[in-house]
């Protein structure tokens, strides 16, 4: 038997390759089933399919600190019953809503001059938006109970200009806190959307613009800001689906009041009560689809 060379070998892999690919070029279903059907497999397997059985859960009953499989709507009832649980949502709701504006606000002006007026300092720049997501999130989290304590850089710095006499206790363990932390840490999710949308913005538009006699403000209102509103509702998607489940940050940074990550959490955790807690699951899960399909509504999602 006669050695194949390297010439011999190749020729049997192209042989080969032209004999699975000339079927799946006639057959452009089974070409396409065989391309997407790994990926697909993966996402019902990893995230569709825990989704179905959170639902099933949710109406099961829980019962001598044992789930019992029994179908029922009570864990429903008691959300929409006691007024505390739709508090604890509307709280979540309105920090990840004023979180999300408060990004748009400081990632769209940085996003701009990144994109525009920078060449030199340009990839500096977007690095420095870049390395807090390198270092860990509790790192920062604790970075700003360290800013925001008692005898942290904030008060040490008001009592040095003399603006108060003595440390202020409500800068830590308040909403506030975790308002300021929320936009700390999401902010980079706002901001690379925002920086993507803006760069593909041809120039020769913003000169069109300018030379038609449009000023600053309407060609930002003309031809920045639809052109660039799929990176901001991108980045609002992440930023506000983030906020409403982080259970963290309010735990360390939080007054005590209760977000629906912590309730969950503790439901989870603590109580033990998987059904209820796959219940109150279900509210986020509600806010983001209604987030999503109104997003859907107005057609931007189509020009991500």
């Amino acid at each position: 038997m006669m050695a194949l060379t390297g010439t011999d070998v190749l020729l049997r892999v192209t042989q080969v390759r032209r004999a699975i690919a000339r079927p799946l070029r006639r057959r452009r279903r089974l070409g396409l089933t065989l391309l997407l059907g790994p990926p697909l497999l993966w996402l019902v397997v990893i995230y569709l399919a825990p989704l179905g059985y959170l639902l099933l859960t949710s109406l099961w009953t829980y019962a001598n600190y044992n789930v019992v499989h029994q179908w029922t709507l009570d864990n429903y009832h008691q959300i929409f019953s006691d007024p505390v649980w739709l508090t604890v949502l509307r709280r979540t709701v309105f920090i990840a809503l004023l979180v999300t504006l408060t990004t748009i606000a400081l990632a769209f002006p940085l996003a701009y001059f990144l994109v525009r007026y920078t060449s030199r300092w340009k990839n500096l720049l977007y690095l420095a938006v870049l390395v807090p997501l390198w270092s860990s999130y509790l790192v920062r989290v604790f970075a700003w109970k360290t800013i925001l304590g008692t005898q942290g850089l904030l008060n040490t710095f008001l009592l040095n200009i003399h603006v108060i006499d003595h440390p202020v206790q409500a800068f830590l363990y308040s909403n506030t806190a975790i308002y300021i932390t929320l936009v700390h840490v999401w902010l980079p999710y706002m901001i690379l959307p925002i920086f993507t949308a803006i760069d593909r913005i041809p120039p020769s538009l913003l000169e069109a613009s300018s030379d038609l006699g449009a000023r600053g403000w309407q060609t930002f209102r003309r031809v920045v800001w639809p052109l660039a509103f799929p990176g901001v509702l991108a980045g609002s998607i992440f930023v506000f689906s983030l906020s409403m489940g982080d259970f963290i940050t309010p735990l360390l940074m939080g007054n005590g009041d209760q977000f629906i990550g912590n309730v969950i959490e503790d439901q989870f955790g603590i109580s033990g009560n998987y059904p209820f807690g796959a219940a109150l699951s279900m509210l986020p899960l509600v806010v983001l689809t209604v987030f999503l399909a109104a997003s859907r509504r107005f057609g931007v999602l189509e020009a991500l």
